[in-house]
């Protein structure tokens, strides 16, 4: 799995499976707090209910350096 991290939003965000088509994706939200600050994980589905991407808002914060430098 690969993770595409945007600095400017300070955003990552990690496929599974397919990329989701425009408009295809049904989204859960959850805000995760750690020692260092809190952060929200975004979990995309796809129409029929399969995990399909994960997106991770305030990422610099929820995953080490090395992670979002690829």
């Amino acid at each position: 799995m690969s993770v595409r991290y945007d600095p400017e939003a300070d955003a990552a965000y990690i496929p599974i499976g397919r990329e989701p088509r425009t408009g295809e994706a049904e989204q859960q939200i959850a805000e995760i707090r750690n020692p260092s600050g809190t952060g929200e994980i975004i979990l995309d589905f796809d129409r029929d209910g399969h995990l399909i991407g994960v997106e991770i808002l305030e990422a610099s914060r929820l995953l080490r350096a090395e992670d979002l430098t690829g």
